[in-house]
């Protein structure tokens, strides 16, 4: 797939028509050595070029524009050759957001290409896009990333990307454009691919008689649907992520986004199709207009997302937990499509930083996401206000006044501390570190007294909050009180990166900042007997996971966190911005034993309760399906939603043990937890310097734990006894090592 958004030409012109496709076939005489072109899912002699989609990808286009590179020696032929694009609206120029804005970035569609060729003499030759290419009309007649395509198959033009075709008087001459080059850069993040390929699981007939395919997982991607019919037959799939507690196809939760495919058969053959220029994020197809009977070899889903490396993998004794982190590691794939977006199916597709910043620590233990975050990062510095102020989304394709949120913004400084201490590469934090200082002085401005008490804030998003509560038992929680601890958290990694950076002024000036912020943070929030004026579990949580209180009160706080949770039933309450930190938090003050009891619950509102429901992914609500089978509120209920799957984090480092003792894993931590129940776990975190495994089970009284160190680190051991009361620490270097107890 190919989105030529505004591409602009290092060497030539862009060509531009308002077309959805276009083609030219330039001759290429003698024997070719090497061909390289900047495009990607163009076409030569028929056949396409590499196998990424979106591209160039979404990026801060005003800013930078990224460029593709590919040796296509193989593709070329001796004597005659043929060069084709075909391009489509994308995030450029298509629908962005939640209105049925579109052309954010402009109106026009626009193609670059280069061509270096090298003949085997030697000599050389370059092919550039200009004036002498044509364009036309095709069978792709509408195409949107929210609403889908319509592909009218009556009106291909066979054989228009190969050599042998003939253009009638429909091409005409490409517009010639010139947007100047100084933003163009090379790639610096993983390209969009195909991984995977579903056969869907059975076809349903629902109560209200649709024809509904079911692939048994939430995913993100497209349908490949084969089919023979007669011509100008019509067939539509649409996509949902539920059905309904009667069993009906249900796409209230999509908002105004379509998400449908329509074909138009040209008759007499078998035909397979599938969308160019979109993606849909479905569990459910539903079919209107197929000429047979629907079978489920018919249909195949096609996986796509960024083409990271998966780097982990987890296992325990619990399957219910095994299909949690199934369902983290497939919110990822369905979100991590070129930018870290909050949901893949409904009208917004939007990268927002607060879902970007609560998920990283898990996104980088299951897969390898230095380079998608590079690029983002990217996007972040150039999208970040003249006054230090960071966009709720990035690429920002929203107003003005939506940016400066608290745990939204703090992605700017979160991230980029994050990148450093899963890769070790100090090279994150020199480029961010201007944003990062940036943000933190923004924050400075609007706060009187070191307090950060104005402007908009989300604050804990999604918090529990039960219908028609007349009890308190709502767990809100002061949004400036959040705004605080967040406050205090970005000028705490500022200071680190300072330290790291050997940045002495910058240190000594953000380190007696920190103090002062903590102070202000005390008076106003604390009262003398050490309770907070919010006293909910997100309140308790980011007061100690930040440090905002003195030794002497952190200990009375953590069992007043306890308390809470008890008093809930041990259920969690907490929205995006308090959950990634909850069982940390009770982790390192010694309430192991409670983070289980949290992470075990299978009631509203848990992270299995949704498992228990039958989900594949997160869930953006802790109740998008209630215990009766209903919904929760449409017009905010996606079920591919990652950010609660934060609790990932915890589950490889407390639950497997796999820390890092050191940035980039230089040093390493294997410290399992015992709890939940559970008789046995093992996983593994490919890093930098190579696989660090850990295997444990629980037979009788007898504690058993295999681990592997990777070369040129060491690591330090814990290991526990069957009960996980006490444990033993061992020094190790690299290799393979059997412990038990």
């Amino acid at each position: 797939m190919l989105e030529w958004q505004r591409k602009q030409d290092v060497y030539g012109k862009a060509i531009t028509a308002e077309t959805l496709k276009r083609t030219t076939h330039r001759r290429i005489g003698r024997n070719p050595k090497v061909l390289r072109e900047e495009l990607s899912g163009t076409y030569i002699n028929g056949n396409r070029v590499g196998d990424a989609y979106f591209t160039p990808g979404w990026t801060s286009y005003k800013d930078h524009l990224q460029y593709q590179a590919y040796d296509v020696t193989a593709l070329m032929k001796k004597g005659t050759n043929s060069l084709a694009a075909i391009l489509a609206d994308g995030w450029y120029k298509g629908r962005v957001a939640f209105t049925d804005r579109k052309a954010f970035y402009g109106d026009t569609r626009a193609l670059l290409m280069k061509v270096n060729i090298e003949y085997a003499d030697g000599t050389k030759e370059t092919l550039i896009s200009d004036g002498t290419w044509k364009s036309s009309y095709g069978p792709l007649l509408e195409s949107s990333h929210y609403d889908g395509e319509v592909y009218d198959s009556r009106k291909e033009k066979d054989g228009w990307n190969n050599t042998h075709y003939t253009e009638d008087n429909s091409w005409q001459p490409v517009g010639i454009q010139n947007y100047g080059y100084d933003n163009l850069i090379g790639m610096s993040g993983p390209m969009v691919r195909k991984h995977e390929r579903i056969k869907a699981m059975k076809i349903l007939k629902t109560p209200q008689g649709d024809v509904v395919a079911d692939f048994g997982q939430n995913l993100v991607g497209w349908v490949e649907i084969k089919t023979r019919g007669p011509a100008n037959t019509k067939i539509t799939l649409s996509h949902a992520e539920v059905l309904d507690k009667a069993g009906n196809f249900y796409t209230e939760n999509l908002r105004s986004a379509k998400q449908q495919n329509t074909y138009y058969l040209k008759g007499n053959e078998e035909q397979t199709f599938s969308p160019h220029f979109s993606f849909q994020g479905f569990r459910y197809v539903k079919v209107d207009g197929y000429p047979q009977d629907l079978k489920p070899e018919d249909l195949t889903a096609v996986v796509i997302h960024s083409d990271m490396k998966p780097t982990s993998t987890f296992k325990t004794s619990n399957a219910l937990l095994n299909q949690l982190h199934h369902n983290i590691v497939w919110g990822q794939k369905g979100n991590f499509v070129d930018v870290p977006t909050d949901c893949p199916q409904r009208d917004e597709r939007l990268g927002w930083t607060g879902d970007a910043q609560a998920f990283y620590y898990t996104a980088a233990y299951n897969m390898d996401v230095s380079g998608f975050f590079t690029k983002w990062l990217k996007d972040v510095k150039a999208d970040q206000h003249k006054d230090g102020s960071i966009p709720f989304v990035i690429p920002d394709v929203l107003n003005q006044s939506d940016a400066g949120a608290c745990g939204w913004g703090d992605a700017g400084t979160i991230i980029p501390w994050g990148m450093y201490s899963t890769y070790g590469d100090k090279r994150i934090l020199e480029t961010q570190f201007s944003s990062m200082k940036a943000w933190v002085d923004f924050i400075g401005s609007r706060s009187s007294q070191n307090l950060w008490n104005s402007g908009f804030h989300f604050g804990d998003w999604l918090f529990y909050r039960p219908d028609d509560d007349n009890d308190g038992r709502a767990a809100v929680t002061d949004k400036y009180m959040i705004a605080q601890c967040f406050y205090a958290h970005s000028t705490q990694l500022l200071v680190n990166v300072a330290e790291v950076l050997g940045k002495k002024e910058e240190y000594e000036k953000y380190n007696a900042l920190l103090g002062q912020i903590k102070n202000a943070y005390l008076k106003e929030y604390l009262t003398p007997n050490g309770r907070l004026v919010s006293s909910t579990q997100t309140a308790y949580v980011l007061a100690l996971q930040f440090d905002m209180l003195p030794e002497s009160l952190r200990e009375q706080a953590a069992k007043r966190l306890v308390q809470n949770i008890r008093d809930y039933g041990n259920h969690l309450t907490t929205g995006f911005l308090g959950t990634p930190y909850l069982c940390h938090v009770l982790t390192r003050f010694g309430y192991n034993n409670v983070a289980y009891d949290l992470l075990m619950q299978e009631t509203y509102p848990s992270w299995l309760y949704p498992v228990k429901m039958g989900a594949t992914t997160i869930w953006e609500r802790w109740d998008g399906i209630k215990p009766d089978g209903s919904f929760q509120t449409p017009a905010m209920n996606s079920y591919n939603h990652y950010a609660y799957g934060a609790i990932g984090d915890w589950m490889y480092k407390n639950i497997c043990g796999i820390q890092a003792g050191a940035p980039g894993y230089k040093k390493i931590v294997i410290k399992p937890t015992i709890g939940g129940g559970l008789s046995s776990a093992e996983g593994s975190y490919d890093s930098e310097y190579g696989i660090v495994r850990s295997k444990w089970s629980i037979e009788g009284n007898k504690f058993r734990l295999a681990v592997t160190i990777p070369p040129n680190t060491t690591a330090e051991v814990y290991v526990p006894d069957s009960k996980g009361q006490s444990y033993r620490q061992f020094s190790v270097n690299s290799g393979e090592y059997n412990f038990e107890r």
